[in-house]
């Protein structure tokens, strides 16, 4: 799509606002709308907004920054009204001078799989993206309440929430998405939407893009869509479990090998494994995570790979012909680019170095208790995120220490807390 064809599309459309969204360091969506007329000031790279408006005095950040739109992403919202209608376009941040914004993690990770495509790799990912549709109350404000009662992949009238996850998958594919599956999750309340694979940097778009229109749609229906990834205690936490192929100069590097698994599909999973601890802190960065991690409703625990079985962090997928790896720690709080640059720079750590995964532990799960447990908690994930050289560089220095302190912080915060948890334990027995 060109730009003459963006402006005569607002017209013809009677498109009245435009959303000029980007991402911040922790993932969170932003945006400005601006009106038709002054989009054609947008398409020149020239829409300027204070930095500190955006990324705050938490990043120690102050300058003007331009927002540089993806004319690629130019979407209508199907879900706003039919007059006077609603579009987005995905920007990537620049300094004043032209330069590129090196705290923009969209723009890390377009580093990060332009180096990769120097050396002939490119990279195919399909989300499993799993999310709550809670009650709201009398003020329209969310809660962790539901009446419903529905498993695994059951059917309405059980699944109270299977209109709003058809409406959800039908405007999705009206801007764009094909939906390969929906269905309910196990806990009450629980859903996962599926969507085909695409190459990494698409992929993380439409994953923003995903969390919006997830959010969006569910308010209509008088629910509040979260991606909290431990909601409540008494059932299953959400993920977001990310299945890779690898490319190498076009040719799938996980085909299978006459009837065997082909070595660089285990050396990818290697390189997850070696660097498991530091993109934990990516992959699950809030305090909450933990608590799914941990939680013994079938969730990732160990630094460990197999083909069978829930409980490893990384599950090799196989099909005839090609295989897929699925990471299964991470949940909908990460911000999707950095978690696929960081998985990335991972995986072909582990396909450059020939890092070896260890055994399938689905062959002997007696080894499971063996192996090494993923962070249990905030606090030693950021630590092991610090401690990952590799890791940092791809990420970039001065993105880490900001994003650390952010999440330190948070974690400060966390501890200062005395949850009723506590006071019903310990207030009367101490």
């Amino acid at each position: 799509m060109t730009q003459t064809e963006i402006m005569e599309l607002i017209e013809e459309e009677d498109v009245e606002f435009i959303r000029l969204q980007f991402t911040d360091i922790l993932g969170l969506l932003k945006n400005v709308a601006v009106t038709p007329a002054q989009m054609e000031k947008v398409l020149l790279n020239k829409y300027s907004f204070e930095g500190t408006a955006a990324f705050g005095s938490k990043y120690c950040f102050d300058d003007t920054l331009y927002l540089y739109p993806d004319i690629e992403t130019f979407t209508i919202l199907p879900w706003r009204p039919q007059q006077g209608k609603v579009a987005k376009v995905v920007c990537d941040v620049y300094y004043q001078d032209g330069t590129p914004f090196t705290l923009d993690s969209r723009y890390v990770l377009r580093q990060v799989l332009n180096k990769a495509k120097e050396k002939g790799y490119t990279f195919m990912v399909d989300p499993e993206c799993e999310f709550f549709l809670f009650h709201t109350d009398e003020n329209g404000l969310p809660t962790t309440n539901t009446h419903e009662k529905a498993g695994y992949m059951d059917v309405g009238p059980v699944d109270f929430g299977e209109n709003a996850r058809r409406d959800i998958v039908m405007m999705l594919e009206d801007m764009g998405f094909e939906i390969e599956s929906s269905h309910h999750e196990s806990a009450p309340a629980q859903h996962e939407i599926d969507f085909k694979e695409a190459e990494a940097g698409e992929m993380a778009d439409r994953i923003q893009t995903f969390r919006f229109a997830v959010r969006s749609i569910a308010k209509r229906f008088g629910l509040h869509a979260t991606f909290m990834p431990k909601p409540r205690g008494d059932m299953a936490g959400s993920g977001m479990h990310m299945n890779f192929k690898v490319f190498k100069d076009g040719k799938n590097l996980f085909a299978d090998e006459d009837g065997r698994v082909n070595e660089k599909v285990l050396y990818f999973i290697g390189g997850i494994l070696k660097h498991a601890k530091a993109l934990v802190a990516i992959a699950n960065p809030t305090v909450n995570s933990y608590k799914r991690l941990i939680s013994g409703f079938e969730a990732p625990s160990k630094i460990a790979w197999s083909s069978k079985g829930e409980y490893a962090a990384v599950k090799l997928i196989k099909s005839m012909d090609a295989h897929k790896v699925e990471i299964r720690f991470p949940d909908g709080s990460s911000n999707p680019y950095l978690l696929l640059a960081a998985c990335i720079v991972a995986g072909l750590d582990g396909i450059e170095n020939n890092i070896e995964a260890g055994d399938d532990i689905a062959s002997d799960k007696s080894k499971l208790s063996a192996k090494e447990s993923l962070p249990g908690n905030l606090r030693d994930a950021l630590d092991a995120l610090l401690a990952d050289e590799l890791i940092v560089d791809a990420l970039g220095k001065e993105l880490v220490d900001i994003f650390v302190t952010i999440k330190e912080n948070e974690w400060n915060d966390y501890m200062k807390e005395v949850s009723d948890w506590e006071l019903d334990r310990y207030l009367t027995r101490v």
